[in-house]
Formats: C-alpha cells, structure tokens, sequence
C-alpha cells in the first residue's frame, strides 16, 4: 500500500497538469478535427490584354525594323607582354542598306579587325567584308552573302526636334534584337572619343549601352534616322548620340564605289571675326573668317580668293591680313569655322559651290569647285 502512494500522487499530478493545460481549454473531447484549406481564388482578365495605340505602334516599330538588324562580332589581333598573338572579339550592332547584303556599321565597331561576323535575326551567321570606311565621321559599310535579305527604311535627319519618339534597336552586352524607345533629347555637336566631332548629333535617352554602336535609331514610322555610336560613361545614363542618317547617306556611294570618302578641301587658313576685330581691322561686315592664307593649286586658289599681304598684331599673334572676308556659301551664313566646316561635311570632292565674301569694302560672289582633302596616313 505504501508502494502505490507516490504511484497515486505521481497521476493524480499529472492529471491536474493535463486538465489546466489542455483539457480546460480545448473542451470536453480529446480528439481534434483537422479543417481543409480554403480553395484560392484569383481574379484572371475575361480576354488576353489588347495592346493600345501606343503600345501597337512599338510593336509595328520592332516587327518593321527586326530584320534588317544584325549582331556584328569583330576578331582582332593583340599582343601581350611577351608578344605572343592575343585574340580580342569585339561586338555591336549594323542594319543591311541594301539587298545586295551591304549593311552599315561604326568604324570602331569593325576597326582593325581581322574577321567580321554577321548574325541575322533568324540567327543565321555570315562572314564579312569590309567594302568602304570613313573614320571621320564613324561609319564603315561592310557586306555579306546572303539570301533574300531585307532592307532597313532610311529617313530623313534634317527636321528632327526635341521631344520626338525614337526608338534604338541592337546587341547591348550581347543580348541580340533588344528593343529601347526614347525622345529625342537635343540635337548638337559632339566630340567622339579619337577626337573626331559629329555635326547635328542626335541625343537620346532612349537607353543605348556598350553592343549597341552601329544599330539604327529609329521613328515612329521605323525609319532610319540615326546610326547609334556612343553614350557618356560605361553604361546607359540617358545621355546616348546618334551619327544623323543624312550625314550617312551623304557618303554612302563613295564607301559603296571608291571604298573612301572623297571629302571636300577650300585650301584655306582662316580667322573668325567679330565686331571687336572688325572695326579694329576696317573690315565691311562684323561677322564671317577672313582669310589668312591660301593653299597654291587648292580649290580657293584656283578660284581666284586672296589671302592677307600685311601682317599685323592680335594679342601679340602675329597673323596676315588683307585678304577676302568670307561672310557665306550657297547663302548659308559663315559666321565660325564650325559653320563652315558644317557645310563642308554636306558635300564631295568636285561639287562646286557659290561663295559670298567682301574684298575690301566690294561685296563679291565667287563660283569655288571643292578639291579633295587628303587624309594622312
């Protein structure tokens, strides 16, 4: 009987710990039913979404323009520290111009380049050949053999404004047929890396980051109005430039046929004037670059213009004066070099133009055939 005491207090105070613990606060049953879990319901669209007008007009956009997209890749050759062949690939970006497979690209995108690839967007590959290159103005076209290709639209850069929707279409860090749209952000001059400038560049928030060089820029109408080149910094910051598609189209049939561009030479060395410097020179009008020096046997020579024959003084500079004021060409007024370099970019080799200039206080107009600017190599 004593034996069974602590055996008695040991469940009676079990008992009363499982009766205050659970018994009390679950009820009387000692069995508990588990509860099913409630059905999920979501609220799902009656009809897949129908794009809107804008959203329409993107996807036309993409769809016209696609095609005649390629992904460049470039091989080239460098070598390392103990001079042993080091291969280095580069990519970006070109559009086909024609049916015969010439597509236009980035000088720099192909620059150096031992071997060219080009991928369609039906991701068929295609070796290429170089056919013509313009580092001056970035461009460069290259070809391939291929069956029915299709050609990119190209527009019209002239009237381009603030605020118009673009879209940029290339390779960015590889990724193949990325579409981005924008506005068109200002149109200005830039200086290009090698310190080549492009007159009336576009610029662009549309994002354009490194792949991207040589793809087109495009408009609402999926047209061709600008070929992408750079951004500011490594990656996309708003702030990406387009070579207008009108300076392309200016030089394409010299890249198509010569290989090079046969660009314009005056053959004069000239200093802008404004109305400080001309009334202190006596000239006729306030503005435009009166000509210091011409080149014997240039275009200017030939045309007649005068350099200066007296030298003088400017802030201690000694230069000529005397010479023509050249004050317009074509009637475009020249009022800097970078007028006048702008109008030269317009034209080729041979093309003749009328220029407007003072000789003394006699207002002329000479008839000047361009020569061809040699480049160095």
């Amino acid at each position: 009987m004593k034996i069974l005491r602590p055996f008695l207090l040991g469940i009676l105070i079990a008992g009363g710990f499982f009766y205050f613990t659970t018994w009390r606060h679950s009820g009387s049953s000692l069995f508990h039913t588990v509860s099913q879990p409630t059905r999920l319901e979501i609220t799902e669209a009656a009809a897949p979404e129908t794009p809107d007008e804008e959203e329409q007009n993107n996807i036309g956009v993409y769809k016209k323009a696609l095609p005649s997209v390629v992904n460049i890749t470039s091989r080239a050759m460098a070598f390392d520290f103990f001079y042993g062949a080091v291969p280095q690939e580069g990519q970006g970006s070109g559009f086909v111009i024609d049916k015969e497979g010439r597509i236009l690209t980035n000088f720099h995108v192909i620059a150096d380049a031992q071997e060219i690839w080009a991928t369609l967007s039906n991701k068929k590959k295609y070796r290429a050949t170089v056919v013509g290159t313009d580092r001056a103005h970035d461009l460069a076209v290259i070809q391939i053999k291929a069956p029915e290709l299709q050609a990119a639209t190209l527009g019209d850069s002239r009237r381009l404004q603030v605020g118009q929707t673009v879209y940029a279409i290339g390779n960015p860090f590889g990724l193949s047929g990325t579409l981005t749209k924008g506005l068109v952000s200002s149109v200005r001059q830039i200086r290009e890396p090698d310190g080549s400038t492009i007159d009336d560049a576009i610029q662009t928030d549309a994002a354009i980051n490194p792949g991207n060089s040589g793809g087109p820029l495009l408009n609402r109408q999926g047209e061709v109005i600008g070929i992408n080149t750079m951004i500011v910094g490594q990656q996309s910051a708003g702030l990406g430039f387009a070579i207008p598609i009108n300076t392309a189209k200016a030089v394409l049939d010299d890249l198509v046929t010569l290989g090079r561009v046969r660009r314009p030479a005056l053959g004069i060395s000239t200093l802008p004037i404004g109305p400080e410097l001309a009334d202190q020179l006596g000239l006729a009008a306030d503005y435009g670059l009166l000509i210091v020096q011409v080149v014997p046997g240039s275009a200017a020579d030939r045309a007649g213009l005068h350099g200066g024959t007296e030298r003088a003084y400017i802030s201690n500079y000694p230069v000529m004066v005397g010479g023509d004021l050249l004050v317009a060409v074509d009637g475009e007024r020249i009022e800097s070099q970078q007028d006048l370099a702008q109008i030269m970019n317009k034209h080729r080799a041979g093309d003749t133009v009328r220029v407007t200039l003072y000789r003394g206080k006699r207002k002329m107009e000479v008839t000047v055939a361009f020569g061809e600017l040699r480049e160095r190599a």
